[in-house]
């Protein structure tokens, strides 16, 4: 049974080593992708792509579907996605605070979905908005590590 860990020693596993994550690059029927503007730390306030940890004892296919319900209020299967990489994110900050760096071996996962925004959830993006993939890139409000899937 998949757990999450308690402040403690969550801090100590991101102040050691690396955390698995999956990040959803969803994308519309217009080639526009969903961007969130981040709530927490690392990347506070930056446009991001939803997504999240792969929490000890489960699966990547049940990761996808709790990350896909959590963030994008549906439950999609991993089957449902194409895998276009690994991605390697690197932070000087973390969720706590400014003392030590995060590190991350993402899972990206490409989606065609067509999403209304007024139904996504707000506990880690504080709105959400489409953005054509130029403008994206171009954009200094976009983090660099979600301009890395489509450069």
């Amino acid at each position: 049974m998949q757990q999450r860990l308690d402040v403690q020693t969550f801090q100590t596993v991101v102040a050691h080593t690396p955390l698995i994550s999956i990040d959803l690059i969803i994308e519309n029927n217009q080639d526009q992708v969903l961007l969130g503007q981040r709530l927490n730390k690392p990347a506070q306030n930056y446009w991001f792509v939803p997504g999240g940890r792969i929490l000890k004892d489960e699966t990547m296919a049940q990761a996808f579907a709790r990350l896909t319900k959590m963030e994008l209020g549906i439950e999609l299967q991993l089957s449902q996605a194409e895998l276009i990489g690994p991605f390697e994110h690197f932070y000087s900050n973390n969720y706590f605070n400014d003392q030590f760096t995060t590190h991350y071996v993402v899972l990206g996962y490409r989606i065609k979905c067509d999403i209304n925004l007024l139904t996504l959830p707000n506990e880690q993006h504080g709105k959400y908005k489409w953005f054509n993939k130029s403008l994206l890139i171009n954009s200094n409000d976009v983090h660099r590590h979600t301009k890395l899937y489509f450069q």
